[in-house]
């Protein structure tokens, strides 16, 4: 199976984003799979099994239990491949960066003025001048 077949089913999706924060009992990931998706135990085991099968995660016994973790190879794999993508949307997160930044800087002055900015010591607001329009 390709790694977006496996990624593209949302169960999966969401066992790998529950077991991105460390590893876990399969009991554990199948309740909260199960709440979230009204799915039955023997199907959560299946996207388990998927995902093991296809190197997405590893399983390790631990006594009645079944500790299951993000295996990071495939992952990789998938990340190389959209790295070719990145320049689509690299430019628009770095626009989004300026404006954030620019953003701080203005509530920063305006915090440092007493919440003027336009220079009016009468006023608490900046005003709107007709280019701001």
């Amino acid at each position: 199976m390709h790694a977006f077949d496996i990624l593209g089913d949302p169960v999966r999706r969401r066992i790998l984003e529950l077991l991105a924060d460390g590893e876990q009992a399969a009991g554990a990931v199948s309740e909260v799979v199960r709440a979230e998706f009204g799915i039955s135990p023997p199907a959560v085991s299946q996207h388990l099994r998927v995902l093991r099968e296809s190197g997405f995660v590893t399983v390790r016994p631990d006594g009645t239990r079944r500790l299951y973790a993000v295996e990071a190879a495939p992952l990789r794999e998938v990340d190389i491949w959209l790295d070719r993508f990145r320049q689509f949307w690299s430019q628009r997160l770095d626009a989004l960066a300026t404006e954030l930044a620019r953003g701080k800087r203005e509530r920063r002055a305006q915090r440092d003025n007493g919440g003027d900015t336009d220079g009016d010591p009468r006023r608490g607001t900046a005003s709107v001048s007709e280019e701001d329009t």
